[in-house]
């Protein structure tokens, strides 16, 4: 490589609890010391795992990679309903869920797949005229997400102990895994929520 030939590459980062996607672009600009760098699909500070980072003229691809099908273990709380859908939100509501068997959780699931329309959580980047919902919810300003047509490809309980539910979804673009441990606690009767997540591919890219 001539020192006249940009730097260009997708980085497969494994990225660690508490930072945002885009604190891993910055750290990886500092390394490199390169402006062009961005991601491709975010990753909330609670989430793990596989982030795709584009540098240089990589970047243009970034919509082609987050395009792609991606694949999540994640752990619902059950019983537990939270102003964000996650951990860091507050307990809106609380309810036994040790009644529950992994039978009835896992005869629940078909239901989440293929084409669905899911409403994103009130705290997302979302943007409604022109704010994005996490900004308007902290004003404390009342969030109604429009509905969305999501695709979940493939869903299954890996364990039940109550009462964490782990999962391990296969879906496209756009899909809200927050979202998705909300509306299986909706449905089951007892409120859910996102205790952890961890991404673990993303297309052809693996942690």
């Amino acid at each position: 490589m001539t020192a006249s030939t940009p730097l260009s590459g997708v980085l497969n980062v494994d990225k660690p609890l508490g930072l945002t996607s885009h604190d891993v672009v910055a750290r990886v600009r500092r390394t490199l010391g390169i402006k062009r760098v961005g991601h491709a699909g975010t990753l909330d500070p609670l989430a793990t795992g596989v982030l795709l980072v584009c540098v240089g003229p990589a970047t243009r691809f970034s919509e082609f990679l987050m395009a792609s099908s991606k694949t999540y273990i994640a752990d619902v709380i059950l019983g537990r309903t939270t102003t964000t859908d996650d951990a860091e939100g507050e307990v809106t509501a609380e309810a036994d869920a040790s009644h529950l068997t992994g039978g009835a959780i896992s005869a629940t699931l078909p239901a989440f797949i293929g084409e669905i329309e899911q409403i994103p959580p009130a705290y997302s980047a979302i943007k409604q005229d022109g704010r994005k919902l996490y900004e308007l919810a902290r004003q404390g300003r009342a969030v109604e997400a429009a509905p969305r047509r999501v695709r979940i490809d493939a869903i299954r309980l890996l364990s039940w102990s109550p009462p964490i539910a782990r999962l391990e979804v296969t879906c496209g673009a756009g899909t809200y895994i927050r979202s998705l441990a909300r509306d299986l606690g909706h449905s089951l009767g007892v409120g859910g929520s996102l205790a952890s997540l961890r991404r673990t591919t993303s297309g052809n890219f693996r942690a």
